[in-house]
């Protein structure tokens, strides 16, 4: 397994990054889960991605139990802070300093352990001063409960003036998690410039546009049982996706992976990994033969004649900014 420092600190992480949004808890049962965490440690991979709000805790407690015979000095644990878990009362989400004390603490809990090697702000609050919000983080970082702080899905602007306070407060903020995939590249519109500027690397999730880019899902099909496409937690997420001529143009990356020598989600993968500002990708696993078959992006090469050939395929159906109707906050708390 491949490590990277995580932007400029001088953590290490391994560059594939088992996550579990949506499969711990949710669409997977406990053994399931139990046994792709084993897996993915017998292949090196030992940074692992969660968050207080999927499946309303229940994934922080599937890892816990999963990591709990594991030394903690050799995981890398990173979870989120932002959306309400079980309750909506008026301090149950946003980035508030009673939110944010509240929820960590609630996460180390579930995640059986003292510390969080990252903890992440899930989306941006405008409802809370920045000043607060990285303040909070300041002082959990010198209360020993963080060791570096993260922002995920962040607009440019903010993410320059949370590392402005981040340096005035003499706290690491080293990450910024972003949707980015082949189809996905909106990170690439202002985003990636200033987290490089800053000193903070990419953690990518939805690398496989849930699981579109396996190629699994295609044009005039019904999706099958069990996929994510036919769970209801995960088909919400999809629906962008699942349109046939979009579904027929991602087919045509199989001759593509062909030439790479790969198979289709190697090669979304292999291209992710070979991207600018990059530190570590995001994999979700239903199944842990699937964390096999993804380590193996590791062995792919992406030259430009590649890219260009990716390019040709998917043409207009790659997404380079954000679309005014899907912000990557919102505007009030939930």
């Amino acid at each position: 397994m491949e490590t990277r420092f995580l932007g400029n600190s001088g953590l290490k992480i391994s560059s594939l990054v088992l996550g579990n949004w949506l499969t711990h808890g949710a669409q997977v049962d406990d053994k399931a889960a139990e046994k792709a965490v084993r897996v993915a440690l017998e292949n090196g991979i030992f940074t692992f991605d969660t968050a207080d709000v999927y499946a309303n805790g229940a994934a922080e407690k599937v890892l816990g139990r999963a990591l709990r015979d594991v030394d903690r000095q050799d995981l890398v644990l990173m979870s989120k802070v932002y959306w309400p878990v079980k309750g909506f009362g008026p301090n149950d989400a946003g980035l508030s300093r009673k939110h944010i004390f509240e929820s960590c603490h609630n996460s180390l809990k579930r995640l059986r352990t003292d510390y969080l090697d990252v903890y992440q702000a899930h989306r941006f609050d405008y409802e809370t001063p920045l000043e607060e919000t990285m303040l909070a983080f300041a002082d959990l970082v010198r209360a020993g409960k963080i060791l570096y702080v993260g922002v995920s899905e962040w607009y440019p602007d903010q993410i320059r003036d949370a590392a402005h306070l981040a340096r005035e407060l003499k706290i690491p903020l080293i990450s910024n998690q972003a949707e980015y995939s082949l189809l996905w590249r909106v990170v690439e519109d202002g985003v990636v410039e200033a987290c490089e500027h800053n000193g903070m690397g990419h953690l990518c999730f939805s690398p496989l546009a849930q699981g579109v880019l396996t190629g699994k899902y295609r044009p005039g099909e019904t999706p099958k049982e069990k996929t994510r496409a036919a769970h209801k937690a995960g088909a919400k997420f999809m629906r962008r996706w699942m349109q046939d001529d979009l579904l027929a143009a991602v087919q045509g990356l199989r001759r593509v992976a062909e030439e790479a020598g790969c198979r289709m989600n190697q090669l979304a993968l292999a291209w992710l990994l070979a991207r600018p500002n990059v530190s570590g990708v995001i994999i979700g696993a239903s199944k842990a033969s699937q964390i096999e078959d993804n380590v193996g992006a590791l062995d792919v090469t992406i030259d430009d004649h590649l890219n260009a050939l990716i390019d040709d395929v998917l043409g207009k159906f790659v997404v380079h900014t954000q679309p005014e109707d899907h912000p990557k906050s919102p505007l009030q708390r939930p």
